[in-house]
């Protein structure tokens, strides 16, 4: 019995480090790639910016609902096995995506490609890492988002550099076989191994965690936890999205490689802080950290334009925000609901969230066209200011 105490508190190390390959590629080639080579899609099909990003959106909502669903079957058959059947539907459908004849057949591989973006990134990942061990997985999960925050710093220069050379069709097939080749191999090997072959009855049997909240309370506070989170979502990913956009209309064109550069270490560097410094922070905490600093780095970009430094400033703020809420949004659900039934809660999340942000990429589009920069931005920010509110609210509930 000491001994599965003490393998209980370690962290899986092997297999931290092999899911931040998987979600390095994953979120590189599914996520990051997009807004690079969205102008090239545009010209193929001869669409414009605004329509591709809707296209997106309706993809990014499809997913969004089929979430739930997906969060049940991490815990029924594990998320081991539903990652290495994402990582499969994710080859096929960039390649569909790639081969695509029509506009038809091209935004349904597009919602095939979300659909596997929910089998296989965070929300997958982090309900393995609490399948193989529940007791350690806030600081698994903490591990992981260090190591995949290098996603954006790794796939924004390679798909650019890319494209430069080869048209986004011949892109995506190489995405298409990063998938194939690297991910599904990893994945597979990680659903066989024992600690991830558990059934229903063996994980009730495992060390659990408890979640703070008192369960008369739980409804109301899963409400506000994904209100919150959302919130926070629907700002990073549209402004995520049309980054190089944004800076070229704010007169900073030239610094979208330098911000592009930043905004990956920045995010790690806020993981890092917390892994060091922020142990015995609570998970709400955390959240609320980077609730403020999401909407802040947008004023600051608001404010500062067409300021080199400024820019240099909003994406070192922005980029610790996002880096946290990758983070907070594996280990908040577990510290206020605690590791029964993670899986499914976190499919719950992911649809709320999707379904939310989902038309983030639209309307930031259809916005910066008709509006213009500042005023949308600075409705982003405004919208980022309603989720500390949210948050703030959640320690109340106990």
């Amino acid at each position: 019995m000491p001994k599965v105490n003490a393998l209980s508190e370690r962290v899986p190390l092997l297999a931290v480090l092999a899911l931040g390959v998987t979600q390095i590629i994953g979120y590189g080639t599914l996520y990051y790639s997009f807004s690079i080579l969205a102008p090239d899609m545009a010209a193929q099909f001869a669409w414009s910016k605004e329509w591709v990003f809707g296209a997106l959106s309706a993809a990014l909502l499809v997913g969004g609902l089929t979430a739930p669903w997906l969060g049940a079957l991490f815990d029924r058959i594990g998320a081991g096995r539903v990652m290495t059947t994402g990582s499969f539907i994710a080859a096929v459908s960039l390649a569909a995506c790639a081969l695509a004849p029509n506009k038809a057949v091209f935004v349904a591989a597009l919602i095939a490609v979300e659909v596997a973006a929910n089998l296989v990134q965070y929300g997958a990942a982090f309900a393995l890492l609490v399948q193989i061990r529940p007791q350690v997985a806030s600081r698994s999960i903490t591990y992981l988002t260090l190591i995949a925050g290098f996603a954006s710093t790794i796939f924004w220069p390679i798909t650019a550099a890319l494209n430069a050379h080869l048209t986004w069709q011949n892109v995506y097939l190489i995405f298409a076989v990063l998938n194939l080749s690297i991910c599904l191999p990893i994945h597979a090997l990680l659903s066989r191994s024992r600690s991830t072959q558990r059934t229903t009855a063996a994980l009730v049997a495992a060390p659990r965690v408890e979640g703070i909240l008192p369960p008369a309370r739980r409804r109301l506070g899963f409400a506000i936890m994904v209100s919150g989170l959302s919130l926070m979502s629907l700002v990073s990913s549209a402004t995520l999205m049309h980054l190089v956009p944004l800076l070229s209309g704010l007169g900073l064109g030239g610094a979208a490689a330098l911000v592009g550069t930043l905004f990956g270490p920045s995010q790690v560097s806020s993981r890092l802080v917390n892994m060091v410094f922020g142990k015995n922070l609570p998970a709400i905490h955390l959240a609320v950290i980077a609730a403020m600093l999401i909407p802040g780095g947008v004023l600051v970009l608001l404010f500062t334009a067409p300021s080199v430094p400024g820019a240099m400033a909003f994406a070192a703020i922005f980029g610790m925000g996002n880096g946290l809420l990758s983070l907070v949004s594996g280990t908040l659900p577990l510290h206020l609901f605690g590791s029964d039934g993670y899986g499914k809660l976190q499919g719950r999340m992911m649809a709320a969230r999707l379904i939310l942000s989902a038309l983030a990429p639209f309307v930031l589009a259809f916005a910066m066209e008709n509006f213009g920069i500042a005023q949308s931005l600075g409705t982003a920010a405004a919208l980022g200011g309603l989720s500390i509110i949210a948050l703030l609210s959640i320690p109340a509930l106990r």
